[in-house]
């Protein structure tokens, strides 16, 4: 974990009778997006606040950059923490709500201006500097949000479901600000409790259900430890040997099994993308006309569904 910039173990928080967190443990990498997936009150924002340090834990340590968190406030000056509610002062321009924000991290001078500027500019309001927040949408309120967490430059930035009740053109602006976070090197904690959000942006994912941690790794990793195949729907074009396609396919490496009904063969394969494009050039030297082709994944829904019993909105 020599490039993890935030490395959790054992976290434990409880609030009388009820464990709110249960022997967390994960890490985040340099660059890395890990999303925290969820429902409401499966104790996402608990651990957050146990790994910034606004909680005490009960148990377990955090470290960031390799420092104890417990370490005090340089330690902490590596996390930028956007929380849900939005930490703006409306009447101010978004300009300055970040110079303020700026100059609580020590930020001055000319240093302050270009960091003012730079920050604008990756999250899209940079034409719209000098408005105050109060003139500001909920979503663009989001993204000044986000961009007053990393005034500092910090190693390890934590989203706290950053796009609740924004319309969808904001969100998508949000998770494009979160790509680009990731690219650029930046560590991300990312709690959502939108599959899709976690399907597009995160590398890798630890899913939530009651204060534990009940399963982790990529997306890829996730659906393959629940067993679910790819499905691939191939139409023919009429008059095509179905006999001869099927035989073609179940030579293809990691085809599971082919099924056909009427002019359509369906596919269940380990890897779906991988076995679609090899089905589909194997087909063609055969010269086995291929009318229409869909590849059918499970998600991340599939996962969770599997996993608790329930779908993660329930």
């Amino acid at each position: 974990m020599d490039s993890a910039r935030c490395v959790a173990r054992g976290l434990r928080k409880a609030f009388g009778d009820l464990v709110a967190v249960d022997d967390v443990s994960f890490h985040i990498d340099s660059g890395e997006v890990y999303g925290l997936l969820g429902p409401n009150g499966a104790g996402k924002t608990t651990t957050i606040s146990l790994v910034v340090g606004l909680l005490a834990r009960d148990g377990g340590d955090v470290s960031i950059c390799g420092d104890d968190i417990d370490a005090g406030a340089k330690v902490r000056a590596h996390i930028g923490y956007v929380p849900q509610e939005i930490a703006l002062y409306t009447e101010l321009t978004a300009a300055e709500n970040l110079r303020f924000w700026g100059r609580m991290y020590g930020l001055g001078g000319s240093e302050l201006n270009a960091r003012v500027a730079e920050v604008l500019d990756l999250v899209g309001l940079a034409e719209r500097a000098g408005d105050r927040v109060q003139e500001y949408s909920g979503g663009m309120q989001r993204r000044l949000n986000i961009a007053a967490g990393m005034m500092h430059r910090p190693e390890l930035l934590i989203l706290d479901e950053p796009t609740v009740g924004v319309d969808p053109q904001s969100r998508n602006a949000i998770l494009t600000d979160v790509e680009r976070l990731g690219a650029s090197g930046m560590a991300v904690l990312y709690t959502t409790h939108y599959m899709e959000e976690a399907e597009r942006l995160c590398d890798r994912v630890g899913i939530m259900d009651s204060g534990r941690l009940i399963a982790e790794g990529t997306r890829r990793e996730l659906i393959g430890s629940i067993g679910e195949d790819d499905r691939i729907v191939i139409g023919f074009d009429h008059g095509t040997d179905l006999s001869a396609a099927t035989d073609v396919l179940n030579a293809v490496a990691g085809v599971r099994g082919v099924t056909v009904d009427g002019a359509e063969a369906t596919v269940l394969a380990s890897d779906g993308r991988v076995v679609l494009a090899h089905a589909v050039r194997d087909l063609s030297a055969a010269g086995l006309g291929v009318a229409a082709v869909e590849l059918q994944e499970p998600d991340l829904e599939s996962v969770f569904l599997h996993l608790t019993g329930r779908a993660l909105r329930d």
